[in-house]
């Protein structure tokens, strides 16, 4: 009998740089020129159909100006295109067009880009870099930090997936001014958490500020941009794994997810997430972490946004219920939620434990006794 012992102790840089910015799509590829990803000739650009004209042509066609082979690859815009399906149909287009080791992906788009994207990077060749340009407020607080990157399934959303860092990340706010009023309210909403989450400024801020916010006022927008950016950081650069403090940012996502599953999409995310962020606060309420004007003020603050509050009438409540055994935060068979500590902070457990198990009656109390 031989036995070994693999030793595979790791030291791994993953930082990166986020750049934020207007019109950015000539830096993009300037630092590319410049070395940004080395000797990589060769890119793969996932783009969607919302963005393909307005972005993702116009930096392809920048990169074949400077002698780099690159070509789009174009998937639905909308949730229900962040599946195993069209990931697999990526790469058979990309083995087909002779992509191999040797090449980066530029996910050019908003969340469910960036999410597909990032997880096709990470396991294509066993895995390629990738950059990330973020055109929607959504992707601007959300899917381009983190690394977090996955697809959903008929079952339960991103549940398939890996933790993959890009190289890069650029936030064009130009961008947001080509984004359809319910787009721009949908990625308020993660704003929203971070706010509820981690800073009463930034709450503060978004109540005095929604309507410049959403004329696209520069000032504005870059602060919020900035914000969002430095309380994730934080709470990545501390988990990067989601080993404890990392669930934080599932605040409001538990029932969201389930939500929006279940509502097959007719809710965009943030749409979810605001309903999701109203059940967890009056949850929180009625274990005492938020007093009932906390509650209305994160209401008042989701309809400032011009996001839903309430459950709508189309969704069937037991198969939300049963919709919420899915969540990747389920431990042995038990809900668990991350709650609102007042406005700008969350409840801490116990040493770094930042969920906690709520059984099926409480949940059923608060979806039948809260929501109208």
């Amino acid at each position: 009998m031989g036995k070994f012992k693999v030793e595979l102790k790791k030291v791994v840089d993953d930082s990166y740089d986020i750049l934020i910015g207007h019109n950015l799509k000539r830096t993009l590829v300037e630092d590319i020129s410049n070395g940004l990803l080395g000797k990589i000739k060769k890119f793969a650009i996932i783009t969607d159909t919302n963005v393909l004209d307005l972005y993702a042509q116009p930096i392809y066609d920048l990169l074949v100006e400077k002698n780099y082979k690159a070509d789009i690859f174009i998937v639905q815009a909308g949730e229900k295109s962040k599946t195993r399906e069209t990931k697999s149909k990526i790469e058979d287009a990309m083995l087909e067009k002779g992509y191999r080791r040797d090449c980066a992906v530029i996910a050019i788009g908003g969340g469910v880009v960036s999410d597909l994207a990032g997880f096709l990077a990470g396991t294509y060749g066993r895995g390629v870099p990738f950059i990330t340009y973020a055109t929607t407020l959504l992707a601007a607080a959300d899917a381009s930090i983190g690394g977090k990157t996955a697809v959903d399934t008929p079952l339960a959303t991103n549940l398939i997936g890996l933790f993959n860092q890009p190289k890069k990340v650029y936030i064009d706010l130009e961008a947001w001014k080509t984004l359809p009023d319910r787009q721009m309210y949908s990625g308020m909403a993660e704003t929203i958490k971070h706010a509820c989450m981690a800073s009463k400024e930034l709450f503060d801020f978004l109540q005095k500020n929604m309507e410049k916010i959403y004329s696209n006022d520069i000032t504005a927008c870059e602060y919020i941009a900035n914000y969002n950016c430095e309380i994730k950081y934080k709470v990545v650069m501390k988990d990067e794994r989601e080993s404890g403090l990392r669930e934080v940012l599932n605040l409001g996502h538990t029932f969201g997810r389930a939500i929006e599953t279940v509502s097959d999409y007719r809710l965009l995310h943030g749409e979810a997430v605001a309903i999701g962020l109203v059940a967890q606060a009056y949850l929180a309420k009625e274990k005492d972490y938020m007093t009932e004007s906390d509650v209305k003020k994160v209401i008042a603050l989701l309809k400032k946004a011009n996001l839903p509050t309430e459950i709508p009438e189309y969704i069937d409540r037991e198969k939300l219920i049963e919709k919420l055994y899915t969540d990747k935060k389920v431990r042995d068979g038990k809900l668990r939620f991350v709650l609102e500590k007042g406005i700008g902070d969350v409840v801490c457990f116990g040493e770094n434990l930042y969920a906690t198990p709520i059984s099926e009656e409480e949940i059923r109390n608060i979806i039948n006794n809260y929501f109208e």
